[in-house]
C-alpha cells in the first residue's frame, strides 16, 4: 500500500507531514511518487489567504475520476483549513467522495479514522487539543531537521485565522525539547535544526515554571555536536534583546532573524493589532544591525490593507529601502471569514493591490540588484 501527501502553507505544516507520514508508514503504507499510484491520499491544508484554499479545492475536485476507478481508495483532508467547522462540512458535502475531513487538533489520531473509514465517512473537529509528544517524525527536509516549540498564537492580528485554527500559544517543556534535538544529533545526519511556532519569541510564557525563547536558544547551543541552530517565526513586539544577544554571541546560531513587519505605515499597523509602530520596528531593525552587523534580515508584507491609500502604501515602500532588507514575501491582503478585517469597510480593488505588490517587488529586486553591484 502507498501514500501521498500534499502540503500547502507554511514549515508547521511541512513539519506535521512527517507526522502524518510517520502515522501512515506505521499502518504499513509506504511512500508513493505520484497520486496515481496511492491507496491514500492526504491534503494538508492551509488557511492564510483565500488562494490556497482555492488551490486545495481544485485538486480535491481533480481526484473524483480517481475514485471512479478506485473505489478503495482514501481521500483524507485535514489542518487549518479543515478546522473552520463551516468549511469541514462544505467538503464533505461538495465532495462526496472524501472520506476522511479532521483539523489540526485531531491529527494525531489519523490512524484512528483510516482504520474506522471501512464504518462510513469520518468528519470529526476537535476544539483544542494538546501538543503529541509521543509520535515520532519521519524526517523529510534533507539535513534540516524541524522542531517544534510551541502551538497557537496570542496575538489575534485583526488579518490573521491562526488564533482561531490553531489555538491559544502553548509552548512544550524545555527538557522535552532539549532531549529531541539531542536524539536528533544522536542520528548524525542532521546539520541544522530549526524551531518552529507561531511565534517563537513568546515561548515558555505559558509554562509553570516559565522560560523565555532566550534561554531555551542558550540551552540548545550547548548541546555537543556540529550543527547550526536556526529558528521561525518572530513577532516584532516580542523580539526582545536577550533573544538578539543569543543571536549575537552563540556560534551555533545561524546569523538570521526573520521579523515581519507587514506594513510600514502606523495607521495601519494599529488596524491590524500589531503592537508595534513603524519607529519602534526599525529601533529593532538597528539594534540588530548594530549587534550582529552580517545579520541576514528578511521580512513579510501586506498590501492592500482595508482602507490603505496610497501614501500609507508609499510609507511601506520607504521602509522596505531604508531597511534594505536581504529578501522579503509580499502578499496581497485577502480576507479570512471569521477575521476582524474582513469586516472592514474600505476594502481594496483586486487589481490595486496587485499593482502594489508587483510595486514592492520591484523594489525588493532593485534593492538585490544594488548589492550584488549590477546597478
Amino acid at each position: 500500500m502507498k501514500y501521498f501527501i500534499v502540503t500547502y502553507g507554511c514549515q508547521m505544516n511541512v513539519h506535521e507531514s512527517e507526522k502524518i507520514a510517520t502515522i501512515l508508514e506505521n499502518l504499513g503504507y509506504e511512500c508513493g511518487q505520484t497520486r496515481e499510484e496511492a491507496d491514500i491520499i492526504v491534503f494538508n491544508t492551509c488557511a492564510i489567504r483565500e488562494g490556497a484554499e482555492d488551490r486545495v479545492l481544485g485538486n480535491v475536485g481533480n481526484l473524483k475520476k480517481m475514485k471512479k476507478k478506485n473505489k478503495n481508495l482514501i481521500i483524507a483532508v485535514c489542518g487549518c483549513m479543515t478546522q473552520k467547522e463551516a468549511t469541514a462540512q462544505k467538503l464533505m458535502q461538495t465532495f462526496p467522495f472524501i472520506d476522511i475531513v479532521i483539523g489540526t487538533f485531531n491529527l494525531p489520531k489519523l490512524g484512528d479514522y483510516i482504520q474506522a473509514v471501512k464504518t462510513g465517512r469520518q468528519l470529526e473537529i476537535w476544539e483544542e487539543g494538546d501538543i503529541d509528544e509521543t509520535l515520532p517524525y519521519k524526517r523529510t527536509s534533507g539535513e534540516n531537521a524541524w522542531v517544534n516549540i510551541m502551538q497557537g498564537c496570542n496575538n489575534f492580528c485583526t488579518y490573521c485565522i491562526v488564533p482561531y485554527v490553531r489555538g491559544r500559544e502553548k509552548s512544550r517543556k524545555l527538557e522535552n525539547i532539549i532531549n529531541e534535538v539531542k536524539e536528533i544529533l544522536k542520528e548524525g545526519k542532521y546539520k541544522k535544526i530549526t524551531l518552529l511556532g507561531q511565534n517563537v519569541n513568546s515561548y515558555g510564557k505559558d509554562l509553570e515554571n516559565p522560560v523565555s525563547f532566550a534561554n531555551l536558544l542558550h540551552e540548545i547551543c550547548k548541546i555537543d555536536g556540529d550543527f547550526t541552530l536556526s529558528f521561525m517565526t518572530s513577532h516584532p513586539k516580542d523580539l526582545t534583546d536577550d533573544v538578539i544577544d543569543a543571536v549575537a554571541s552563540e556560534e551555533k546560531i545561524e546569523k538570521s532573524i526573520h521579523l515581519p513587519a507587514q506594513s510600514g505605515n502606523n495607521r495601519i499597523l494599529a488596524l491590524m493589532n500589531r503592537k508595534y509602530t513603524r519607529e519602534k520596528y526599525l529601533e529593532i531593525i538597528n539594534k540588530i544591525k548594530n549587534k550582529i552587523p552580517n545579520c541576514r534580515i528578511t521580512s513579510d508584507f501586506i498590501v492592500g490593507f482595508p482602507t490603505e491609500t496610497e501614501e500609507e502604501f508609499a510609507d511601506t515602500c520607504t521602509l522596505v529601502k531604508e531597511v534594505e532588507y536581504d529578501s522579503i514575501f509580499a502578499f496581497m491582503y485577502s480576507p479570512r471569514e471569521g477575521t476582524v478585517a474582513s469586516k472592514m469597510e474600505g476594502q481594496i480593488e483586486e487589481q490595486v493591490k496587485n499593482r502594489r505588490v508587483n510595486t514592492l517587488l520591484q523594489i525588493e529586486k532593485e534593492l538585490q540588484m544594488k548589492k550584488e553591484g549590477i546597478c
